[in-house]
């Protein structure tokens, strides 16, 4: 295995049985939550029914982008044993992590000359990050170097598809995402958003339709539709506390693709926080965005 350190945060959903592996490492984001301030350690072990319980009774919230300064303390144990990095960010279209990163990467490389650090923005979010992690880590296991490694994320990035729905117009209104008067009508007519990552690493709304299964049927059918990539099968199921219907999505995805290898996850706090319970999304590695 190439001797560098693949690291990424915690906004990317990851299961538990791939972290305990060992390889990926990960650097807490901050979420708050009623005031409190709460660090989300471990994408594949939290308690997310009490997380998503809370924002069902009332309660709002934020989240933190990861300072220069907490990079420097995650980064240089391991430049100090000689290991270069290969840091995998949330998008920098949804925050300004990865800027941060490339800041005390910057110092860092100063200080230890003889190391490199890669930042990739991934300009995806949720399992659309967590399934470019996984794949640079299949990819340094398959021998590719530090360098092969960031050229094939930044050329392949753009194949991660995420479509979402959410359940709660409110969340979105609070983030900015839509208007109160949007987020009112919408709420009054059952009108359900179809939202994606498109090609900066931002959140669109590219359609809107009326009801909760036609929004669940339509995402679904949005990965069914590009066809499975053999080379890469992974379809993400990410939900706000809605694992029965995360199962439905994932039986339905299966009877018409078998081969695709389905992966039910609790969406992330750091984007859960802003989409609300009852959030779904689907999330591939397709032929484009």
């Amino acid at each position: 295995m190439s001797d560098y350190v693949i690291i990424t945060d915690t906004s990317a959903d990851i299961p538990a049985d791939i972290l305990d592996k060992g390889q990926i490492h990960l650097i807490p984001m901050v979420y708050q939550l009623n005031g409190e301030e709460c660090p989300h350690r471990n994408p594949g072990n939290w308690d997310s029914r009490a997380f998503y319980d809370k924002l069902r009774a009332g309660g709002t919230g934020s989240t933190s982008q990861i300072s220069p300064a907490t990079y420097t303390d995650c980064f240089e144990p391991f430049l100090k044993e000689g290991k270069d990095i290969l840091y995998i960010s949330l998008s920098g279209g949804l925050t300004s992590t990865w800027q941060s990163s490339r800041i005390a990467a910057a110092d860092l490389m100063e200080e230890y000359p003889e190391c490199k650090i890669s930042c990739v923005d991934s300009l995806a979010a949720t399992g659309g990050q967590g399934i470019l992690v996984i794949l640079a880590a299949e990819n340094q296991n398959k021998g590719m170097s530090l360098e092969e490694n960031t050229s094939w994320l930044e050329e392949n990035r753009l194949h991660i598809c995420h479509w979402f729905t959410v359940d709660d117009l409110d969340f979105l209104k609070r983030g900015g995402r839509i208007s109160p008067t949007i987020a009112w009508i919408g709420g009054k007519l059952k009108i359900k958003p179809i939202l994606r990552i498109v090609e900066d690493g931002t959140l669109a709304i590219p359609e809107k339709v009326c009801g909760s299964k036609v929004a669940m049927n339509t995402i679904v059918s949005k990965y069914i539709s590009s066809g499975l990539n053999e080379e890469h099968p992974y379809v993400f199921i990410c939900h706000g506390d809605a694992a029965e219907q995360a199962e439905k999505e994932k039986a339905a995805i299966l009877e018409a693709v078998p081969q695709a290898q389905v992966i039910i996850m609790p969406m992330s706090p750091i984007i859960g926080i802003h989409t609300g319970p009852g959030v779904q999304a689907v999330i591939y590695f397709g032929n484009n965005r």
